[in-house]
């Protein structure tokens, strides 16, 4: 059957206004399914561990692989959605990430269940913005736009706890390797339903340098690498300082190239925008907070209060009803009256205040007292800052560079829980370390100062909006041009 269309002034091929709210839902399954992944395997690394037979040293890189290929690779991913059409680069992106997730869970070896979970990260560099790029381009109205991006925020803001969820439930009730194979099988479902609801579109004819695709991929994975291994071997080790000097260098030479091209990888204009750039921080600072969070309390209910891993996963459901509520309920219904620091500021303080909760953690804190308040703070926190900082990122750009534009915001996503956590996790540690007490007490004072830092961050992104985000400005379409 042939589903009829509508064109609107971005170029693309919108459905026809009764399948729009159809292809969101599905975009959103989407978003859901890769927003999820970057924690889904947390709760059940354990179990992995004892049946794959690897230390403990190296079980972050199951994680770690994920977010490297992911981070690493979205501007790439971006620029390909813009270059060969959002819904031929969704449909090829997750028909890939199926693919990479059935690797994962049959893998017989810890190197391969590392190779699956990096080829997963790879896919979702390319599937998350071209899902971004066809919700700007399918909701142009400023009402249902809010809603949409209102819908999306919720999505991508509670993906995290989401898996955290899934993950516990499947882990207990399913084994350890469906946490990979439910990928398949979401996946199937997208493809097949978005064939007959997603926007058609032909792309444009916009080059891509692989070179900077590169040089963007080594810069970020160089730094997410250098934090990740501070916690074990510290900040001035030369495992922490070789990778970070090198990504460094790496993203030094990525921005000094776009600057001698025509049409490149990252057009520099978009960070020129000064409010599309603290856009982007706001995003990826709020993230810092959330997945910190993420990681501290989940050691806290599995090790502290010995919680099993379905147990763990409902712990974290308070939080993200509220960002869904906060996202849909509240963001999304004032985005297009007020100002987006209006909402993007007191969220942060918010979640902050949350955070600075569980500053008070000890052993004997109870659920009900300290935890379930300061996940309902960080929620709603958090749901009134995804919205409308995706809306700004998003809006305002070339339409040939709808794609790149959405793929620097999940970038922003990706280094913040990243680097984020990486960096809390060190401050977790060297606190536990020093801290004088029984080893429990010790642990949770390290929990404890690491979200102090948290908020600090947290407060600190909240003074950054209040002085510089305004709404992007409109860009004028440019003529495509060639790599010189």
């Amino acid at each position: 059957m042939t589903i009829p269309l509508s064109t609107d002034r971005a170029g693309t091929a919108a459905p026809a206004r009764d399948r729009r709210w159809a292809a969101l839902g599905v975009i959103a399954l989407a978003q859901l399914m890769v927003a999820l992944d970057a924690t889904i395997v947390n709760v059940a690394l354990p179990t992995a561990q004892a049946s794959l037979g690897f230390d403990d040293a190296h079980r972050s890189y199951v994680v770690t692989a994920y977010t490297l290929s992911f981070a690493g690779l979205l501007l790439l991913g971006g620029k390909a959605s813009d270059r060969l059409g959002r819904r031929r680069v969704l449909t090829a992106g997750l028909a890939g990430f199926a693919a990479a997730s059935a690797l994962a869970g049959a893998a017989p070896t810890f190197e391969v269940l590392v190779l699956g979970r990096a080829l997963q990260g790879a896919c979702a560099a390319f599937t998350a913005p071209a899902a971004l790029a066809l919700i700007a381009a399918t909701f142009t109205e400023p009402r249902e736009r809010g809603k949409a991006f209102g819908v999306f925020g919720a999505v991508a803001s509670s993906g995290a706890v989401v898996g955290l969820l899934l993950g516990g439930v499947l882990t207990e009730y399913a084994g350890w390797l469906w946490c990979l194979y439910v990928n398949v099988l979401v996946a199937a479902v997208v493809i097949v339903a978005g064939r007959r609801v997603l926007p058609t579109d032909d792309g444009y004819p916009v080059p891509v340098d692989v070179l900077s695709g590169v040089l963007a991929t080594g810069g970020l994975a160089g730094l997410v690498l250098g934090a990740s291994e501070a916690a074990s071997n510290g900040w001035g080790s030369a495992q922490v300082l070789v990778p970070g000097l090198v990504g460094l260098g790496l993203l030094a030479g990525f921005l000094a190239r776009q600057r001698g091209l025509a049409a490149p990888l990252l057009p520099l204009t978009i960070l020129r925008d000064r409010g599309r750039a603290t856009a982007y921080a706001a995003t990826a600072v709020s993230v810092v907070g959330t997945f910190g969070m993420f990681l501290m309390l989940t050691y806290h209910f599995q090790v502290v209060l010995g919680y099993s891993p379905v147990r763990t996963g409902l712990a974290f459901l308070p939080m993200s009803l509220a960002v869904a509520g906060s996202s849909y309920g509240i963001a999304s219904r004032l985005m297009h009256t007020v100002a987006p620091r209006a909402l993007v500021a007191p969220g942060l303080i918010v979640a902050a205040g949350g955070l600075a909760v569980l500053t008070q953690l000890t052993p004997s804190s109870g659920f009900l007292t300290t935890i379930l308040p300061a996940e309902v703070l960080v929620g709603l926190g958090i749901g009134c800052v995804f919205t409308p900082s995706i809306a700004v990122a998003t809006s305002g750009v070339d339409p040939r560079q709808a794609g790149v534009a959405a793929a620097t915001a999940n970038t922003a996503m990706q280094i913040g829980s990243s680097v984020g956590t990486a960096v809390l996790n060190t401050i977790a540690v060297a606190a536990t370390r020093d801290y004088a007490g029984t080893p429990t007490q010790a642990l949770v004072h390290g929990f404890a100062t690491a979200t102090g830092v948290a908020a600090v961050a947290l407060l600190a992104g909240a003074l950054l909006v209040l002085a510089f985000l305004r709404p992007a400005a409109t860009a004028q379409p440019q003529p495509t041009g060639g790599t010189r």
